[in-house]
């Protein structure tokens, strides 16, 4: 108990960072961009890439609660033509800690697994959760809290989702400048 209430006052460094970020950047608010390609559309060339280091966050506490804030990241999967199916949901707490990660079984017949992007294949989906039963999770662990991701209207759009404009914190814009 002494532990949590310890990393409850200090958070992981890197969401303080984006809570600051977000403070300063309130006044520069504005409409994202229409994109089909969504938080992906940059690819990078695959030999800059190769000789970028990979440098993985730590969390900064064992707490695996559900916080008053969470992450969410989703990873898609190829059902035909352009369009795109939930492969993988996941959400971390404040701490960074992940308090859900499942595949999850696109209800379309997957053509594409998008594995060097989703990191998705055949096998993660045998025995994934059905689309209902992870959306069903995600809407019981948002409810009333705030929402963190980067392109979150891709997201909520895969899981067939709304969440309150006034409850997400999308990093898509962080880092533009106004023109």
């Amino acid at each position: 108990m002494v532990g949590q209430k310890k990393n409850k006052l200090n958070p992981n460094p890197n969401w303080a960072l984006l809570q600051e970020k977000l403070k300063i950047d309130a006044a520069n608010t504005r409409k994202p961009e229409k994109s089909l390609l969504g938080k992906r559309k940059e690819r990078l060339d695959p030999e800059v890439a190769q000789n970028l280091s990979f440098n993985p966050l730590t969390p900064t506490s064992t707490d695996c609660s559900v916080t008053d804030a969470l992450a969410m990241d989703c990873e898609m999967v190829g059902v035909g033509g352009n369009r795109s199916a939930l492969g993988r949901v996941t959400l971390v707490n404040e701490w960074g800690n992940v308090v859900y990660d499942e595949y999850v079984r696109p209800i379309e017949h997957v053509v594409d697994y998008r594995t060097e992007i989703s990191g998705i294949r055949h096998h993660h989906l045998k025995k994934a959760k059905t689309f209902q039963v992870a959306q069903k999770k995600v809407v019981e662990m948002l409810k009333g809290r705030i929402l963190v991701g980067h392109a979150l209207r891709n997201d909520l759009k895969a899981l067939l989702l709304s969440h309150p404009k006034k409850d997400i914190r999308d990093t898509s814009g962080m880092g533009e400048k106004e023109p």
